[in-house]
């Protein structure tokens, strides 16, 4: 098989933090470098620590970003947004999981208005959009884009399998022995753990979360590898993924079901899929 490592790909990155598409990316990226010679631009600044200065920075990068490359990968709709900015020459391609400000920070939200239609102006300009959902796919065409395409996320079943004995000792080593477990999601306001925790905190069992802590929420917070991370949706006698904006597609329910736990999630956006 011959490989194409004469063409170069482009990627563009605003955010390192870690999440459902940040993985999606990460899982992309692998599998075009098996092919492409990829190049990852991270535009995320180290000098400005709070979230909502971030754009700044971003603003900054995009502006002095530039170079040839036969094909940008466009991460984000901030990312499309700046396609104005910089001297980056090449095709451009959309990758695109979800829309949804409502639940940004209050001061970000006249400033990401004005970015949402720049958004919608620039995306017309890009050679195709990517969407990892039905949803989202009908979406765009319904708003008059052409070149849409659904490529859905991809699992290897290998890591959904379990033995007994692994799962007891996750249970020992977090603590977790004794009482029915439920996983509420990613520790941030946007996945809705503090309303899941409102409704479930009377009952006797363990209220989790994962991933960085953004919410101050009185669940035990674990901060996993992936692998930890299986083994706590494969010991839960079920997941809720109640979140608050239109889904990409929801990983995490995905993953539940594939270690045959059951899930009650709020079906918004790509999630229902």
């Amino acid at each position: 098989m011959e490989f194409n490592r004469e063409k170069k790909i482009g990627w563009i990155l605003t955010s390192l933090r870690k999440g459902g598409g940040s993985i999606y990316g990460k899982k992309a990226r692998k599998a075009l470098s098996e092919e492409f010679n990829v190049e990852t631009k991270n535009l995320e600044t180290k000098y400005l620590k709070w979230r909502f200065l971030k754009p700044l920075g971003w603003l900054l990068g995009f502006i002095k970003l530039k170079g040839c490359k036969d094909l940008w990968i466009r991460h984000s709709f901030i990312d499309v947004a700046a396609l104005p900015l910089g001297k980056a020459k090449g095709k451009n391609l959309a990758l695109i999981y979800h829309i949804d400000n409502s639940v940004s920070f209050l001061i970000l939200r006249p400033f990401l208005f004005w970015i949402e239609k720049i958004f919608y102006h620039s995306l017309k300009k890009v050679d195709a959009i990517v969407t990892i959902s039905e949803y989202w796919k009908n979406y765009f065409l319904d708003r008059g884009y052409s070149n849409v395409y659904k490529i859905y996320y991809g699992f290897d079943l290998t890591d959904f399998e379990f033995d007994s004995e692994e799962i007891l000792e996750f249970k020992k080593k977090f603590r977790l022995e004794g009482k029915p477990i439920i996983y509420i999601g990613n520790c941030q306001k946007a996945k809705g753990v503090m309303e899941i925790w409102r409704a479930l905190r009377d009952l006797d069992v363990y209220l989790v979360t994962s991933g960085e802590r953004m919410i101050n929420i009185p669940a035990l917070n674990l901060d996993l590898e992936y692998r930890d991370y299986l083994r706590l949706l494969k010991t839960s006698s079920i997941v809720v993924a109640m979140s608050r904006f239109k889904e990409g597609w929801c990983i995490t329910a995905h993953e539940a079901m594939l270690c045959k736990t059951p899930v009650i999630g709020s079906g918004l956006g790509g999630m229902k899929e």
